[in-house]
């Protein structure tokens, strides 16, 4: 009997399986799920080819007339450009600067209709040593109308400097950048795993945003499909045939693959993504994307954290996993106590709230620095997937935390199994909303 019910059981899975994936729904949201990550991820790529161009420099004209503003200018911006590239010596500079030895007016002409140029007149001043002028076609951004003016104030230091009769290595061993000596009193701590932290602190939001939605998409998957068959009466003829329990973890198992399967599509799109760029290369937007994943992979490996991967990544997979499982059994109880997808989408709230608030804790975790209350709650079942894993990157919770957190999820999902069981077999042929809360207690305490 029990074998025959186990068939029944599989064969349910595969007939929802083919239902979610033998669709034309199915295969046109991932051929636009393929198109769009493969596309954000080569976006430079793709504007440059309707005419856009993120490799080309801003070009900066300078109008000397003190005669003496220019070459310190030029320098000037030489520095910020090397420090906004990281200090990376290699990275070719934003901007080209260029002495320019016409009018005023005819630099206005050179700059007009031309985003990638702009105008900067330095004139004397007995006051403020110099004036000076800024000119453009269009708005600059705050970060360059910033560079700029930085490298104007320091262009007017220098200039009034050199007025005081400083000598020039004076001069130059003020403009040096200054050699800070980081120190951690924790001698466990070390450089690269301040920067690795912070890079996996911004990194780890975004990769657990899949699961976010997976498991949002999980939730109401489940409680649709179990409330079309009972909308449409299909429920009756399946019961009949099959006993609620093969029907309930029929309905689990499906969902459970089905979300697995879509998690690791986007991956290999992604992946896909990230090889197309690769092989065809890409314009910059912000440095160069190639050079800065290889850094941060070669920063993250060669750190601390490089070699916790080892086991953060199969534990937060576990979590993950099992708290799918908990998600769906959550889905499939509360579908079974409704009539309509309307009525299961106000029982549903709670379960977006609690992802919700997982996710806005993970984005924020490096906020809670040594909090009590950013540890408890990654012991909460439904939330510690999201939360756990970050926390345990940024160092506020170590490997047992993580084993109690999955451990949790076990124990959530035998309690669901044990006594949502007896709650579905009540809902399941339920049609009436009336005294359901009542009949539900009842079928808890049988």
């Amino acid at each position: 009997m029990k074998s025959n019910q186990s068939k029944k059981m599989w064969y349910l899975v595969g007939v929802s399986l083919k239902r979610k994936v033998k669709t034309k729904w199915f295969v046109i949201a991932n051929i636009l799920l393929a198109a769009m990550i493969i596309g954000v991820m080569n976006i430079d790529t793709i504007i440059t080819a309707f005419g856009g161009d993120f490799n080309e420099k801003t070009t900066v004209y300078v109008l000397d007339e003190t005669n003496e503003s220019y070459d310190i200018f030029q320098s000037q911006m030489g520095v910020i450009d090397q420090t906004a590239e990281d200090d990376q010596s290699d990275e070719e500079p934003e901007y080209v600067v260029k002495k320019y030895q016409k009018t005023e007016k005819e630099l206005k002409q050179e700059i007009q209709d031309d985003d990638k140029k702009i105008g900067i007149v330095i004139s004397h001043s007995e006051q403020n040593v110099v004036d000076v002028t800024l000119i453009s076609n269009d708005f600059l951004d705050v970060l360059e109308t910033q560079r700029i003016t930085s490298a104007i104030n320091n262009t007017k230091t220098a200039l009034a400097i050199t007025k005081s009769s400083i000598s020039e290595e004076e001069l130059a061993a003020i403009y040096n950048p200054v050699k800070i000596n980081r120190i951690y009193l924790d001698e466990s701590k070390t450089e690269e795993d301040e920067s690795s932290q912070m890079i996996m602190g911004v990194v780890f939001p975004i990769i657990i945003l899949p699961f976010f939605m997976l498991t949002l998409f999980l939730v109401q998957m489940i409680g649709a499909e179990v409330n079309d068959e009972k909308t449409t009466r299909g429920m009756e003829i399946i019961i009949a045939n099959v006993s609620p329990t093969a029907h309930f973890f029929s309905k689990v198992i499906a969902g459970n693959a089905f979300v697995i399967m879509q998690g690791i599509l986007l991956f290999a799109y992604a992946a896909i993504g990230f090889v197309t760029r690769m092989v065809i290369g890409g314009d910059q937007i912000i440095g160069g994307f190639g050079d800065e994943i290889g850094s941060v992979v070669s920063n993250v490996m060669g750190s601390g954290i490089g070699q916790s991967l080892i086991y953060i990544i199969p534990l937060t997979l576990i979590l993950m996993i099992l708290t799918f499982i908990a998600y769906s059994l959550l889905a499939g109880i509360l579908a079974s106590m409704t009539t309509n997808i309307e009525d299961f989408q106000q029982l549903q709230t709670p379960i977006v709230i609690i992802s919700l608030v997982g996710y806005y804790l993970a984005t924020l975790s490096s906020m809670f620095g040594g909090s009590l209350f950013i540890k408890i709650f990654s012991y909460i079942p439904f939330i510690s997937a999201i939360l756990s894993p970050s926390l345990l990157l940024v160092g506020e919770i170590g490997i047992i935390d993580i084993i109690i957190s999955i451990v949790l999820v076990i124990m959530t999902n035998f309690l669901l199994v044990k006594y949502g069981l007896k709650i579905y077999k009540v809902g399941i042929l339920n049609y009436s909303s009336k005294g359901l809360w009542r009949k539900m207690f009842k079928a808890l305490k049988d």
